[in-house]
C-alpha cells in the first residue's frame, strides 16, 4: 500500500506540473489556435491529476500544496521570455518519453492513450514552423523539428564546451607550477583561440549548408520549369502519402502549382526538407553566437587569476568552475529527463575529473620538464 501511495503522489505531481507548464505556454502563446490548444492540454493534465489525487483521498492522504518544480518553472519562464516555440523542442522529446508511462499500471488504462495522444499533439506542434500550404505540408517532416527551439541546447552546449575546454587549460597550466601571470595569458589565449575555432566552424557549416541547399533549389526550379506535370504528379503523390484521398491530393497540387513561386517552396520543403526562407540560417549571427556562447563559459575559469594568485586562485577557479558545472547540469535536465540534483552533480563530477586529469599531467610534464 505504502508504494502505491508513493505512486500516487509521484503521478499526481507530474500530472500538475503538465498542467502548470502547458498554462505557462497558453499565457505566452499569441497565437489563438494554439493557445486554445495548450489550455486544452492543461485541462486535460488537470483531469489527470484528480485521478490521483482521488485516489490519494480514499488512502486517507491529505492534499498537499503543490509548487512547480524546478523544471517546470524554468521551462514556463523561458516560453514567457522567448516565447513557445522556444521550449517546445524540449518539452515535445520529454512528452515522448513519458509516452508510455502508465502503461504498466493497471489502475491507469483509461488516461495511458490519452497521454501518448499528447505526445503526439505537442510533437506535431512542435515540428509546426508556422502557417501558410507549405508549412502545413513540412508540418509532419522530422528536418523541420525545433530549428529555433533547439537554441536553448545549442547555447548550453557551447557554454560547457568553453568552461569544460578552458577549465581544463588553465588547471593544466596550473598545476606545472606556471606563474600567475602565465596562467592568466594561457587562459585568455585558450578562450579566444577556442571561440574563433568555433566560430569559423559553425560558419563553415551554416555556409556550406545554405550553398548547398541553394543548389538544390536552383535545380527543382529548372526541374518546376521544364517538367511542370511531373511536378505536379509528383506533389500530389506526396500529399496522398500525407493522408488525403487521391483526388483531393490531385485538386490540391493542381491548386498549388497556379503559383510558382509557392509550388517551389512547397517542393523544397517537401522533396528536399529545406525551408526556402531560412537555408539553415544565417552564417554571420550563427559563428557570432557560438564565439558568444563558448566565451561566456570559458571565462570563469580564467576569471579568478585577474584579482588572485598561487593557490588562492586555483582554489577559487575550481570553485567558479565547479557552480558553473553545477548550473549547465541542471540545465540539461531539460533535455534529458533526469533529476536536476543528479544532473549537477554529473556534470561536477565529470568536469572536476578531466580538470584533475589535467592538472596531474600538468604537475608531471612541469617537474619533468624544469
Amino acid at each position: 500500500m505504502a508504494e502505491d501511495i508513493k505512486r500516487y503522489g509521484d503521478n499526481l505531481r507530474d500530472e500538475l506540473n503538465g498542467a502548470a507548464l502547458y498554462t505557462a505556454l497558453a499565457d505566452a502563446e499569441q497565437d489563438p489556435v494554439r493557445k486554445d490548444l495548450f489550455l486544452q492540454l492543461a485541462q486535460a493534465e488537470s483531469g489527470h491529476a484528480q485521478l490521483w489525487r482521488d485516489k490519494l483521498q480514499a488512502a486517507g492522504i491529505a492534499d498537499e500544496r503543490f509548487v512547480p518544480d524546478l523544471r517546470t518553472r524554468l521551462l514556463a519562464r523561458l516560453a514567457r521570455r522567448f516565447g513557445p516555440r522556444f521550449v517546445l523542442p524540449t518539452i515535445a522529446a520529454a512528452e515522448f518519453a513519458d509516452r508510455n508511462k502508465y502503461a504498466s499500471q493497471s489502475d491507469a488504462h483509461a488516461i495511458s492513450a490519452e497521454e501518448r495522444g499528447h505526445a503526439a499533439v505537442v510533437q506535431a506542434v512542435a515540428a509546426n514552423p508556422g502557417p501558410g500550404v507549405g508549412a502545413d505540408i513540412a508540418a509532419a517532416e522530422p528536418w523541420h523539428r525545433g530549428a529555433s527551439g533547439n537554441n536553448l541546447r545549442a547555447a548550453v552546449l557551447g557554454a560547457n564546451d568553453g568552461l569544460v575546454s578552458n577549465f581544463c587549460l588553465v588547471m593544466g597550466i596550473a598545476g606545472a607550477g606556471t606563474p600567475n601571470h602565465t596562467i592568466l595569458l594561457t587562459g585568455l589565449a585558450g578562450l579566444i583561440a577556442g571561440a574563433c575555432s568555433m566560430a569559423l566552424g559553425e560558419w563553415l557549416s551554416v555556409t556550406n549548408a545554405r550553398e548547398l541547399a541553394q543548389t538544390q533549389i536552383a535545380r527543382e526550379a529548372e526541374e518546376l520549369e521544364q517538367t511542370p506535370l511531373a511536378e505536379q504528379h509528383e506533389l500530389a503523390l506526396i500529399l496522398q502519402a500525407k493522408g488525403l484521398h487521391k483526388a483531393d491530393a490531385q485538386r490540391a497540387a493542381e491548386q498549388i502549382m497556379q503559383n510558382k513561386q509557392g509550388a517551389l517552396d512547397t517542393l523544397v520543403r517537401e522533396e528536399l526538407g529545406i525551408d526556402p526562407t531560412e537555408l539553415g540560417g544565417n552564417p554571420w549571427t550563427a559563428a557570432c553566437t557560438s564565439f558568444a556562447l563558448f566565451s561566456t563559459g570559458a571565462i570563469f575559469p580564467v576569471a579568478p587569476f585577474f584579482w588572485l594568485k598561487g593557490h588562492s586562485g586555483v582554489g577559487f577557479c575550481v570553485l567558479a568552475s565547479g557552480a558553473v558545472l553545477c548550473g549547465i547540469g541542471m540545465l540539461t535536465s531539460l533535455f534529458n529527463g533526469r533529476s536536476p540534483w543528479y544532473s549537477a552533480a554529473r556534470q561536477l563530477i565529470f568536469g572536476c575529473l578531466a580538470a584533475g586529469v589535467t592538472y596531474g599531467v600538468g604537475a608531471a610534464l612541469g617537474t619533468t620538464l624544469s
